[in-house]
């Protein structure tokens, strides 16, 4: 079990903890649930079928333990401003994180706040799509949907962060994306 943990941490810890973090922009509560889906990961492993790659599998329980997450907190409001200490203290790597990408970027910070202007499932799939990387195949496996579901969703979330970017371009006087 430690080596099945070892292997999963080194491969897959830095993605599954931004993609939560995306989700919930709150860095203890994503520890939580990082620490939530390798508990869930570990007790299920056995009964993985190798029907997607290890990387899906992984990130569609993500998927659900943050979905499962936002159900318990319907009543409570969710933080949804990011500090820039928070930011600095996410995890510790060479590369550069995309928030510190955001903070030199005003265009890209805005595509940021406005994610959140996006539905939960628009999110999901902004994230796992160009945050991630994934393609269009692996983000339905992950999210348990079809290709055309996830097409779909994209264009609307794509729709959604420049209607807000506009928006906010308006407020501020500036030209429209």
């Amino acid at each position: 079990m430690r080596d099945l943990f070892q292997h999963l941490y080194e491969r897959y810890h830095q993605d599954l903890f931004r993609f939560i973090f995306y989700m919930v922009k709150n860095k203890e509560q994503t520890e939580d649930l990082v620490q939530e889906v390798y508990i869930r990961v570990l007790k299920s492993y056995e009964r993985f079928e190798g029907r997607s790659s290890e990387k899906t599998w992984l990130f569609s329980i993500a998927k659900h333990v943050t979905i499962d997450w936002f159900r318990k907190q319907k009543n409570q409001s969710v933080i949804t401003g990011i500090e820039d200490e928070i930011i600095s203290a996410i995890i510790e790597d060479e590369d550069p994180l995309p928030e510190d990408v955001v903070i030199l970027n005003e265009d890209i910070q805005l595509v940021y706040t406005c994610l959140h202007s996006c539905s939960e499932d628009q999110r999901m799939v902004v994230i796992l799509r160009y945050l991630q990387s994934f393609s269009i195949t692996e983000t339905a496996d992950v999210l348990g949907w079809t290709e055309s579901k996830v097409k779909t969703t994209q264009h609307r979330a794509i729709k959604s962060l420049k209607g807000c970017m506009n928006e906010v371009h308006n407020k501020e006087g500036v030209p429209h994306v």
